[in-house]
């Protein structure tokens, strides 16, 4: 959402709670303060976003900008219910005996926006496109997992072949996955939009699809202007169970969360995503009951670029000390307003195999024992950090304040590194030029544990943009992987969690709150596990 949306990178500094569902959009209009005016079903409504990082392809969202958008227009075989249970979506089933070969089975009928059936084939050639490295997928190591993509993308040298060997239709509704080895959890990946199914259109100009795309969900693209807004329309031909209430969504550019509030407050935009941290203390006497604030499945670290001269070969001790540097309790309290509960592991709230206390000590504040461990390794390079951050997400006011911790603490300079918006941050993070640390919050792709340590700390996932790399742990996350039950899974994984302190991957700084708000002309607004908006029930007042 990296994702890393491989899960989804987050944007925004202000946004848990497995109580709201990561996708449907049914369900009563129960939202406190809605009134009971007549609702224009072909009503259309704006929410504040930004500029996706990539073209429109499932497979090449890693960020919620991206994600937010993808969503809307593409429906996958399964989602997660409120309590992270799997709910089929195009799915009629799916089936497995040893948690290495799966049967799909689909609900017939389904069909992408331009009329063509969503079948077997839709999903199996999909996801041979999106594994071959020639297409250049962001997300392709998502399909690793899969026999066969070993031949495909291989780690040096020429493919072998340019189809993964697990896939196979059986019949128009119905197609196989075998893995290379069994994962307990693999149905609950499913539900992360990269496994989207595409249409024969798409491989004939994969280009102009993403600029325009095609898909099967409860929205039809309608436009893209660029750095501006991007346009959806109710799909009226819609078979899923999350028909739109509404009759579409414009997702509009903003340059600052400041900004958009204003926008909201004058009626000029109607559901926002984000309260910048110096509206927090406003927001809900502003807003009344029209002021959302909730947890959901997500957290703020910072993370060292290991590929740099700084940290290629430091001790981790130096990334303890500055961890036990930073007061989180009271920036938590004051920068942010209460709108952010201090982290004790690198785990987000909500998910399957989420514990207290997984980092120790090291999240502790304790300015004596961080220029202890700071010294013992060795000392901070330099003896200056930076912080780089996207300055379109209302990140500067916490950074400065991390910062000021770790100098008083510690007195190793720091400072924060402004990117002019999101999309230029994650660029620099992806071309390997980040200087020092950056901010790197994470929201959940499936609610599990997983997510969080493979997918972000794993040396070959697509998530790890710090170029951590840690034999240890890539052959633990191995064996957790294999192990014979979800549970057993979901137990290795929260051991590896317990040793993260003695690698320091990152340092954990808190977990997320959704701090929104909507304006007077919608109703039946509610923000999902992943922090994004239902857009689906949004429904617009006549």
């Amino acid at each position: 959402m990296r994702g890393a949306r491989s899960a989804k990178w987050v944007a925004i500094a202000a946004v848990v709670a497995l109580g709201a569902t990561a996708c449907g959009g049914g369900g009563d209009d129960d939202s406190k303060g809605d009134s009971k005016a007549a609702v224009d079903p072909n009503g259309t409504f704006t929410v504040e976003s930004g500029e996706p990082q990539n073209p429109l392809q499932p497979a090449n969202t890693m960020e919620s900008y991206g994600s937010i958008v993808i969503k809307s227009l593409f429906t996958g075989l399964v989602d997660y219910d409120e309590s992270g249970k799997i709910t089929y979506m195009n799915a009629e089933s799916v089936d497995t005996q040893d948690s290495k070969t799966y049967t799909v089975k689909l609900k017939p009928g389904w069909k992408f926006h331009d009329g063509t059936p969503v079948t077997a084939s839709s999903y199996v050639k999909a996801w041979n496109w999106a594994a071959n490295p020639a297409n250049k997928q962001t997300n392709s190591f998502w399909f690793s997992d899969i026999k066969g993509y070993n031949e495909v993308a291989p780690e040096s040298g020429k493919p072998k072949a340019t189809e993964l060997s697990g896939l196979k239709v059986v019949d128009d509704n119905t197609f196989t996955i075998e893995l290379s080895t069994a994962i307990p959890y693999f149905v609950y990946k499913l539900g992360y939009e990269v496994f989207s199914p595409l249409p024969d259109a798409f491989f004939k100009d994969p280009k102009a699809a993403g600029e325009k795309p095609i898909g099967n969900g409860p929205y039809k693209f309608v436009s893209w202007e660029h750095k501006k807004a991007i346009t959806v329309e109710k799909n009226a031909d819609y078979k899923g169970t999350n028909a739109a209430k509404n009759g579409g969504v414009v997702f509009k550019n903003y340059s600052s969360p400041e900004t958009a509030y204003e926008d909201l407050k004058s009626g000029n935009l109607d559901v926002i995503t984000q309260v910048a941290p110096k509206d927090l203390p406003v927001y809900k006497q502003d807003l009344g009951d029209r002021a959302v604030d909730q947890a959901y499945s997500a957290i703020q670290t910072i993370a060292p670029a290991f590929y740099t001269k700084q940290w290629k070969d430091i001790d981790p001790k130096v990334l303890q000390g500055l961890s036990m540097a930073i007061d989180r309790d009271t920036i938590t309290k004051t920068v942010l307003q209460g709108t952010r509960e201090p982290a004790t592991g690198w785990v987000a709230k909500g998910v399957l195999g989420h514990q207290e206390g997984a980092a120790g000590d090291v999240t502790k504040f304790d300015p004596a024992k961080a220029k202890e461990l700071i010294k013992a390794g060795g000392g901070v390079p330099g003896n200056a950090i930076t912080i780089q951050f996207n300055a379109d997400g209302g990140h500067k006011e916490w950074v400065e304040a991390v910062c000021n911790s770790i100098t008083n603490a510690t007195g190793v300079k720091c400072s924060g590194d402004s990117k002019a918006d999101f999309q230029a941050d994650l660029d620099a993070r992806e071309a390997q030029e980040v200087k020092s640390l950056y901010r790197s919050g994470w929201v959940l792709d499936f609610p599990m544990n997983a997510n969080f340590i493979r997918d972000l700390f794993g040396t070959k996932s697509s998530g790890n943009q710090s170029g951590f790399s840690n034999k240890t742990i890539d052959q633990e996350i191995a064996a957790a992987d294999s192990a014979t039950s979800l549970d057993e899974s979901v137990k290795k994984y929260q051991e590896i969690e317990k040793q993260l302190p003695n690698y320091m991957p990152s340092i954990p700084l808190w977990y997320y709150k959704v701090n929104a708000g909507y304006s007077e002309k919608v109703s039946g607004v509610k923000f999902a596990q992943d922090g994004d908006p239902i857009l689906t029930g949004v429904q617009v007042k006549k």
